[in-house]
Order: C-alpha cells, then structure tokens, then sequence
C-alpha cells in the first residue's frame, strides 16, 4: 500500500507540475495575515489578531467541487474524517474531528448553533445541507464552549450560507449529470434595491446509487437517494444603524437504506424533513455592535422497514418516528476597549428543546412498541458568556473568556479558554489555547426508557499550541499543531448483567492526542499546492468486570491521514486541479445479526485520487466542468459491511447571470 500511495502521489504531481502555463491568470494574491474570519470571536477579525486555529473552504473551492457532497469536501480537510462521506448517499455521515466522537463536534449555519433535539445524541445531521447554498465554510479547532456552548468540544464548523447580491437581479445554476444516474441542479436568484436586498436558492440531488451494504443475495437492490433543499432571506436596512434579516430553510431527504452490516433490505426507506425560520437583527452604536437573533429549528424523521422482502428473517414490519424542537435565542455585544485596538464581546443565549418520539415494531420476537411526548421529553438551558480580546501593536494578542451554563436538569457548569498569540515580524505566529468544554446530556439519555435524569455534562480539558508561518510574499504559508484533550464523565450505555437492566450512566474518561501540519506554496499566480499530515492517537478507560480497563477506541478514524492538492490555470479559460488522500488502516466492530455476537476487524488503508477541470466560457459567466474522482477504482471500506464509491464521475455546466 505505501508504494502504491508513492506511485500515485508521484504522478499526481508530476502531472500537475509539468502543465503548461499561461502568462496571466485571474487569481489574486491577498495576505493570510489579512485574512478576515468570523467564527474564531463572534465578529470580523484577522487571522493575524486570533490565536485560533481556523482552516477556511472558500466559495471558490466550492464552486470547484464537482460532484461531491458537503461530508466529501469536509473530509479533504486537514483533521476532519467523515465516516460514509464517499459511501452511498443515503449512508449517515459520522464526523470526526480530530478523531473525537460525532457529538463532540458543534454544527453551526451562518454562527447559530443547530442540534437535532431528536437523536440520541444531538448531534446534527449534515446531510440537511445542499453545498450550493453555501458561500464560505470556517472550521474552528479545539474546545470553543466559551462562545458556543454545548458540543463545542474537538471544535465548531460554521456554515456560511450565501448572502445577497449588489445588483437589482443576479442569478446562478448548475446543473450536472453522473454515475448511478445521479442527477444535481441548483437555481438562485438576488438582488438589492434601495434598503431591501434579498436572496433566493433551490437545489435538487437525486441518485439511483449504489448497494448501501456489502451483500452476497442474488436480488440485492440499489439505494436510491433524493434531497430537496430551499432557502430564502431578506435583508432590511434599516436606517445607518439597523439591520434586520427574516430567513427560511428547507430541506427533505427520501431515501433508501439497508439493516446493518453486510444485511441488504429491499423495502427500508425514510424520509428526514427538517427547517429552521429565524430573523437577525444588527444595532451598531457608534463601534459598538448588538447583535439579536431568534432561530426555530425543527427535525422530523420517519423510518419505515415493511418487510415482506426482509433479509435478515426476524422482522415483518417496523416504523420510527422522530420529531425534535428547538427555540434559540442569542444577544450580544461587540465593543471596542481603549484605544480600540481590543474588544470584548458578552452576551446571552437561550435554548429549549423537546421531542416525540414513536416506535412500533412486529417480528420474530413479538411486538413491541414505545412512545413519548414533548411534554415528558424537554429541557432548557441559558448561558452567560464573555470574551475579552486583547491586540498589542508589538504583536501580542490574548482572549480570556468564560461562560456560566445553568440547565433545568442538572444545575449549571462553567467553562473558560485562555488563548495568547505573537505575530514575530509578520511571518512567525506562535499560538496556545487551554480551554475547557462541555456536552450536556440530551433528551434520550435523559429521560427515555434508559435515560437518567442524574446524568451530568460531558466534561472537557484542551491544551494546544503551534506556529504558522507566513512568508513576506504571500507565496509560502505553513501551519504545525499539536493538541490533547482530556473528557471526563463520558456517557455511557450501561448493562447491568445481574438485573439485565440498561441505563445511560457518566463513567468513561477519554483522552485523545495528536499533531497537524499545514503546508501551502503558490510560486506562481497560475499554481497552487497544498499539503497536510494528520496524526490522531486516543484511549478509554472505563470499568469491565468492575476494574478499570483502558484501551485503543478510535474505532473508524484512521490514526494517520495525508491530503495533496494541486490547481493549475493552463489558460485564462482552462483550469485543472487534483486531489490525493491517503487515509490509515481503522479499527471497527460491527453486530453479526446471525450471530449475535460483536465482531471485531481491522479496515485496511486506502488512497482517493480526484482530478476536476472547468473551461470558463462568456467572460467567465459560463463554465463546463467535469469531475472525475477515485479514478484508480480503490476498493475499500469507511465503515465494516458497507460499500463505497468506485471510480465514479460527473459533467455539468455552471452559469451566472
């Protein structure tokens, strides 16, 4: 495997290096040190003045991403693994964040936070995302409950939705063709006119798709996938002081699935509805900024196995359906301190959550059946947070922050990050952050038929630190982190084996290390590459047969992961770009239906290679492009009895208006 990944690596390379360059170009060097992120303080700053580590997708890396869905681009991202990201469509996608869990890792679209109220585990599905609406993507490592709250553990992923147009009428589309007769399409529409602007997106994404597990039966089926996704918003300014902006998002998914591991099912679906509604509202007052924002959140999901072709033999007929709320209100300040050189920002938000929840099931073990109602299955919880940025003219920069959580289960909890930095000469910056996060139990853990209400937060300590240099030509930029994170009271899914009784208890601690680097070299206007090495380590303790045992449990997560992308304009019209991951060998376990035993295996190592062309037509308002990605056809597994993607591609037009 290592010297196939140098082969490939090699030519990967070589091709791009050894194209023929036009002597002029569109893209523009701007400084890093300029560069203007928003997640890392809650409000517009340089990267230069933050000591947080932030990797930016921007729209035009989005714009060039072919085929592949939000989980795909994600895990070409130095530290993210998705585990189903390049398995059929319909698969989950669990995201790892430096290898932490799926639920220490906080999803938030344009800075609100969004959970799903009706999972086990809250965390929220990415798959409710069409990557076309999508205008920036800021990926914001290490513990960021300060700011964030709940889930912010490994990090905070901001999806940043696209904004508004200058002109009276603008629009966009995309529409492509593919491999298992996948279909995408994208139209939007926007504008300004005076004090309204607004803005307006649908996109579809249906796929005929692929055998979601690995299975031997003579009628396997294909799964198909269909997502439907829309997304409004008008701006009012309101005067030179005020900005409200109402906005809606929609989205549904119809799908089919299959039972598990290496079980096929020819008659599985489900359907996954989910909005959020808000309004934000922007005040400035002088420098000083009020920011009020409200966001309805709601998920409904319905699964429905009608068994009469079942494959596994036990079940005839099964039906779930889960529905969660969630009201979110936040309001806060930004005000300069001093000379205005420094800021602080405090504020408030307000969360509650509820959800119903109905199963029914008939099979070769009876019937079964459960349900509960928003009115046993709710909590609320209200944060008082602060953060106090300090910027020196000589270089050195420091937040402070806390935040005060009070939650009607369990009482309240406190959190704080300290965060120095030093700009050495505008080309060494030297950073650490020690910070504390939490994950408060959800509504499942806490209340269901296993739940208990004694549980307290996920508990989390992080220290990290590295150095970004930057050269004084924009042409070179590298970035070394290492991090360690500490979680104690881990919830877990307890069997007591003397009362055959199951309850959710705080017992696990988990500590987890591991190392990034970054590296970027542009030496000409018309090349760019990009580098990254991933390294992730991290162990359990928890209580068998009453001892403490500790052991490797990353199971899913490669320890090891490279990334190495190439851009090249060729002409002022042509563009061509490549992309190699590498990703280690995993550990996992999966649930033999036949059995019923757990079955441990080790997922061996593999290799994508992608190559993406674009052919820029009318002043760059029309564009071909084709996408063709795992063009060696590796063979390999995310996850233990579950296909992947072959050598798949994909052709289609973008246009702009």
């Amino acid at each position: 495997m290592k010297k196939k990944f140098l082969i490939v690596a090699a030519a990967f390379i070589g091709s791009q290096l050894s194209a023929q360059l036009a002597p002029t170009g569109r893209e523009q060097d701007t400084s890093l040190l300029d560069e203007v992120v928003i997640t890392a303080n809650k409000y517009p700053n340089k990267t230069s003045l933050t000591g947080k580590v932030v990797t930016i997708i921007t729209r035009e890396q989005l714009e060039r991403s072919g085929g592949k869905d939000l989980s795909q681009l994600l895990t070409e991202q130095v530290g993210v693994y998705i585990g189903g990201a390049n398995s059929n469509a319909g698969k989950d996608k669990s995201l790892y964040l430096r290898g932490a869990r799926v639920d220490h890792t906080l999803i938030a679209i344009d800075g609100v936070p969004v959970y799903d109220a009706s999972g086990i585990g809250n965390n929220f599905d990415i798959r409710n995302l069409s990557i076309d609406q999508i205008e920036r993507i800021e990926i914001l490592k290490g513990s960021q409950s300060t700011l964030y709250g709940s889930d912010a553990i490994a990090g905070v992923i901001n999806i940043i939705t696209k904004k508004a147009g200058v002109k009276l009428f603008s629009g966009n589309g995309l529409l492509s063709y593919g491999s298992n007769n996948s279909v995408r399409a994208n139209a939007g529409i926007s504008g300004k006119k005076g004090i309204i602007d607004y803005d307006l997106a649908y996109s579809l994404f249906d796929t005929k798709g692929i055998n979601e597990a690995i299975s031997n039966v003579p009628n396997a089926d294909k799964d198909a996938y269909q997502q439907n996704s829309l997304q409004a918003r008008i701006g009012i300014q309101a005067g030179k002081k005020a900005r409200i902006q109402p906005y809606f998002r929609y989205n549904k998914i119809d799908g089919d699935i299959d039972q598990g591991s290496f079980t096929d099912e020819l008659d599985y679906t489900f359907t996954q509805k989910s909005y959020q509604a808000g309004v934000r509202n922007e005040f400035s007052f002088g420098n000083t900024t009020l920011n009020v924002l409200y966001n309805y959140n709601h998920i409904d999901r319905l699964y429905i196995d009608d068994s009469v072709k079942s494959q596994n033999g036990f079940d005839k007929y099964s039906r779930g359906s889960y529905k969660g709320q969630e009201h979110f209100i936040d309001a806060y300040i930004a005000m300069p301190v001093g000379n205005g050189s420094s800021k602080l920002t405090a504020g408030a938000d307000f969360r509650t959550s509820n959800t119903d929840q109905e199963y029914s099931t008939v099979g070769f073990f009876g019937p079964y059946s459960s349900k509960y109602s928003k009115d046993s299955l709710h909590h609320n919880q209200l944060g008082l947070y602060a953060a106090f940025n300090l910027n020196t003219k000589k270089g050195f920069n420091l937040e402070i922050g806390n935040r005060l959580n009070i939650h009607s289960a369990y009482g309240s909890n406190y959190v704080f990050n300290i965060n120095p930095s030093y700009l050495l000469n505008k080309k060494f910056k030297l950073f650490a952050n020690v910070s504390t996060g939490y994950r408060t139990p959800s509504l499942y853990q806490l209340v269901s038929e296993y739940g208990n209400r004694d549980l307290k937060p996920e508990s989390a300590f992080t220290v990290e630190g590295g150095v970004q240099y930057f050269s004084a030509d924009s042409k070179f930029s590298g970035r070394l982190t290492g991090f360690e994170r500490d979680v104690m009271d881990v919830i877990f899914f307890y069997f007591n084996p003397t009362t055959f009784q199951s309850q959710y208890i705080n017992q696990d601690k988990q500590k987890d290390h591991g190392a990034e680097l970054e590296l970027a070299f542009k030496p000409t206007k018309n090349i760019s590459l990009k580098a990254f090495y991933s390294f992730v380590d991290g162990k359990v303790t928890t209580v068998q047969n009453g001892k403490d045992t500790t052991y490797f449990n990353l199971i899913r997560r490669p320890k090891n992961s490279i990334g190495l992308n190439a851009g090249v304009r060729i002409t002022e019209k042509l563009f061509v770009s490549s992309n190699l991951s590498w990703f280690d060998k995993r550990k996992d376990a999966y649930f033999d239906a036949m059995t019923f035993q757990t079955v441990n295996v080790e997922l061996d190592s593999y290799i994508l290679l992608d190559v993406y062309a674009e052919y820029a037509f009318c002043k760059n308002k029309l564009k071909l492009f084709a996408d063709l990605r795992n063009i060696s056809d590796s063979k390999y597994s995310e996850t233990a009895g579950f296909n992947t993607l072959g050598f798949n591609g994909y052709g289609g037009v973008r246009f702009n208006f």
